[in-house]
């Protein structure tokens, strides 16, 4: 067994001091643009354009909030890995109150809720089926189905992340340049975008036939309360608590950890204007093309309608180009979601104390067992409903309702657990209570007319 001496000596060995000039900052990001070959699917892709199919124009003001408002919470999580080097679940495992068995009441809540997201990838595990079904119409949707759910194992169980990340995103930013350019050609026909459709989705009306999917879309767009917490993860795995070092009374150790924070938040910040300008130019085709032909992406004629928001700004050659976009961004995000949760179920299992999740040995057994189980049980859940919008937006439901758990947990991060050496400015408290505050009305708000006035 290794001892404290040694453990400490290598985490003093892997420290980093962080970069000051704005282009050796650029060598050190990554987690925020992990987060978004996650975003760029399920939520952009599916419950966007959905939204904007329902709804119209009306809701784009939804779409912005939610990708601008919870950034300040995602850095949270992401200063909380940083300063003390915890997971989400050691984290929340140390939280005052209720305990049930070795877990506080917020892993077995978190447990509980993400039993129901289940069905929000298996939707896109159907997506993807249905995409490649179109494709090779020869081959049946079940048998794709499994199909993609092997492959994503495959590719996640072992750990071959980095290489398969960045060529995902390789391709996701080639698909996003296609989709701004259908965009600008929409423009040139009878589905062109005015500016009185732009102020209409910035008047914060939110009909009521609307909420139920503009819930959804809320908790699926930009960083929802799952991936909130999936970039405490990724932040650790990039070595920005590593690079910091073990929490020291130190001025040295405190510079550090405002250098890496700092990077951090460039992070983040670019990640979120890269998914906020998809999700708009998503939101913006729905809209137009989709809710002025009355065409409501659902069931398994899900892709052929979502294709129409480029052949009709584009023509019928563009389907085949969408198809391939649409699997691209699709197993993208089965990719990331997949390589995310291994890591937080795994971490909260072991916190409930069903699995050893602290040895770098029985880690991995864990890791690799959840990649071969998790994808099957989304597959099954497809086969069994087959409804990939609905269970995408039922997804995003529970998502939202993560968020109000997140937010209970950042809340505490920032008040109890912060070193006072790393106590934010005015602006930043400002950004944190306006995520806080927006998050709480608009679930508050948007549950109140669900449930009472639809």
């Amino acid at each position: 067994m290794t001892s404290p001496v040694n453990t400490r000596e290598k985490a003093h060995l892997m420290i980093k001091e962080p970069p000051t000039r704005f282009t050796e900052k650029l060598k050190f990001l990554g987690p925020g643009f992990i987060l978004s070959a996650s975003i760029v699917g399920s939520g952009e892709l599916i419950a966007t354009t959905t939204l904007g199919a329902e709804a119209g124009f009306v809701t784009f003001w939804v779409i912005l909030v939610s990708c601008l408002v919870k950034v300040a919470i995602q850095l949270e999580y992401g200063k909380h890995a940083i300063h003390s080097g915890e997971t989400v679940m050691e984290a929340f495992n140390k939280l005052p109150g209720l305990r049930l068995g070795k877990a506080h009441w917020t892993i077995w809540s978190y447990l509980l809720m993400m039993a129901g997201k289940f069905l929000q990838v298996g939707g896109i595990i159907g997506g993807v089926a249905i995409t490649m079904n179109i494709a090779f119409p020869q081959i049946p949707i079940s048998y794709f189905a499994f199909i993609v759910a092997i492959l994503v194992s495959l590719l996640v169980f072992r750990g071959h992340y980095r290489f398969i990340e960045g060529f995902s995103l390789l391709l996701i930013g080639l698909f996003t340049l296609f989709t701004f350019a259908c965009l600008i050609f929409l423009q040139y026909t009878s589905y062109a975008i005015t500016s009185a459709d732009i102020l209409e989705g910035l008047t914060f009306n939110l009909p009521a036939g609307a909420v139920g999917v503009a819930i959804a879309a809320f908790g699926l767009t930009g960083v929802g309360g799952d991936e909130v917490m999936f970039y405490n993860y990724w932040c650790l795995e990039k070595g920005y608590g590593a690079y910091t070092g073990p929490r020291e009374d130190s001025p040295e150790w405190a510079n550090r950890a405002r250098g890496w924070i700092n990077v951090m938040y460039l992070d983040a910040f670019l990640a979120m204007l890269l998914y906020t300008l998809v999700t708009a130019a998503f939101y913006l085709l729905g809209a137009a093309v989709l809710h002025a032909s009355g065409d409501i992406p659902e069931g398994y004629e899900m892709i052929n309608t979502l294709s129409r928001m480029y052949t009709e700004s584009l023509g019928p050659w563009a389907k085949s180009v969408f198809l391939i976009g649409a699997v691209i961004v699709l197993f993208s995000t089965l990719f990331s979601a997949l390589a995310s949760w291994v890591r937080i179920f795994g971490d909260a299992l072991g916190e409930v104390g069903w699995v050893d999740f602290h040895t770098p040995e029985s880690k991995s057994k864990v890791l690799a067992v959840q990649a071969w189980l998790i994808p099957l049980v989304w597959a099954i859940l497809f086969l069994f409903i087959k409804q990939p919008v609905f269970m995408v937006l039922t997804g995003g439901v529970i998502t939202s309702l993560i968020l109000f758990l997140v937010v209970y947990a950042a809340v505490y991060f920032r008040y109890k657990r912060l070193p006072k050496a790393l106590e934010p400015g005015i602006f930043y408290n400002i950004a944190f209570w306006t995520s806080v505050l927006a998050i709480i009305w608009v679930g508050v708000y948007g549950l109140f007319k669900l449930f009472l006035e639809v």
